[in-house]
């Protein structure tokens, strides 16, 4: 894997807050970059890249014009297709490429990779006919969620049945797809472990997050998770175990549950930066974006050592409904720091931002940020929180 100094120019498929994010670090650190998004100079990371590329994400022709044009490659979706990378992989270094972008992409392969792994996760089966819908149903149980194997994301694609009819009704309104069965995990809580993987191997972990969803799309993370050093280091190992069977190099996340009993069940895997890691852009001594940046360009990996506890907020479109958000009510809380994603438009379930509040205990972390949402009129990030049962660490941090 060769080395790329600055001023290397990196290109990116897909121009949306990550890749943003990603532009932001790469300008501190001295690379040069070039988006490819469908909307233009409007999409949020063509707006402050060194150029663009306005094409859609499967315009095979135009990627390829990009690639001729850069030293290596990556995205900030995974919903490029995996035949676009496939064709970019003799102009440059594309990081992830087609292979681990085809198996990631198809829910029922990156079902199967994680059990030839050995990394834990719900009971599932695969779909394909009214006769196979009953058998897996027969397999998962009641309650349990129907997933298309492809282009699912933030609950899309997804359909949750509490019986045999319901279930039936689901797979038809889905458009009867080739499809996943899973049962229903009742969890305790979500955690994500954020990881890098560099050239020659080695892995660095970014704190361990919790994170919780409100109608399927992000609202608050929280770190320190709120998990004893045991599942840590259990997680820890999952995501190691991962990555280095995908041949992964760059920054990669895994989603998982924890159970009411301690167990943990792989939910999904990120091959990109993700959002549940935006908290390392203030809240780590190097973030999650100049790590994916050090990992595909071949350098040297950074501290991912938190700087304190940590809760971020997620900002959605809806905020927007009536007018635009009081962002004074943000910037009178000390310890907040704003982050807004240059969307054009505003819509209801988008993510245009975030707030992050970094404090030295987690107690001052939520705090402020409980503060922020009131302010703000952002659901209350303690009372979207599951029931705790388990142990809780000790909130001095950092």
């Amino acid at each position: 894997m060769r080395s790329l100094p600055p001023p290397a120019t990196i290109g990116i498929l897909g121009g949306g807050q990550l890749a943003r994010m990603m532009v932001v670090e790469a300008r501190r650190i001295g690379y040069r970059t070039i988006v490819l998004d469908p909307g233009g100079a409007d999409a949020p990371a063509a707006q402050i890249s060194d150029d663009f590329v306005e094409a859609a994400l499967d315009d095979g022709a135009a990627a390829r014009r990009l690639a001729e044009r850069c030293d290596v490659v990556t995205l900030d979706t995974e919903h490029i297709p995996a035949d676009v990378l496939y064709e970019l992989e003799d102009a440059c270094a594309v990081r992830p490429g087609g292979r681990i972008l085809a198996l990631i992409q198809d829910r029922w392969e990156q079902r199967t990779f994680v059990a030839r792994h050995d990394v834990p996760q719900p009971v599932h089966a695969l779909v394909t006919s009214p006769e196979t819908l009953a058998s897996a149903s027969a397999k998962t149980g009641f309650p349990c969620v129907l997933k298309t194997t492809r282009s699912g994301y933030d609950g899309k694609g997804q359909a949750r049945a509490q019986d045999p009819e319901e279930l039936a009704r689901g797979w038809e309104d889905l458009g009867q797809p080739t499809a996943v069965l899973e049962e229903f995990v009742d969890f305790e809580r979500e955690i994500s472990v954020l990881l890098a993987r560099g050239r020659d191997g080695e892995c660095r972990f970014f704190p361990v997050a919790e994170n919780v969803h409100v109608d399927h799309i992000l609202h608050t993370t929280r770190v320190p998770a709120r998990i004893d050093s045991a599942i840590e280091s259990e997680a820890r190992s999952l995501g190691s175990r991962v990555a280095a069977g995908l041949g992964y190099h760059g920054v990669m996340a895994i989603e998982l549950f924890v159970t009411a009993d301690g167990r943990l069940l792989l939910n999904e895997i990120a091959p990109r930066p993700h959002n549940s890691a935006h908290f390392t852009l203030g809240g780590c001594a190097t973030s999650q974006f100049e790590q994916h940046l050090r990992a595909v360009c071949g350098q040297p990996l950074g501290d991912p050592s938190p700087l304190g506890a940590c809760v971020m907020l997620n900002l959605l479109g809806d905020l927007w409904s009536e007018r635009e958000p009081d962002w004074e009510a943000v910037f009178r809380h000390p310890l907040a720091r704003l982050h807004l994603y240059g969307k054009v438009e505003p819509r209801p379930g988008r993510k245009m931002g975030h707030v992050l509040v970094v404090a030295r205990d987690a107690r001052r972390a939520e705090d402020e940020a409980e503060s922020v949402a009131r302010h703000l009129g952002v659901a209350s990030p303690s009372t979207t929180h599951r029931p705790v049962t388990g142990p809780t660490p000790d909130p001095a941090f950092g």
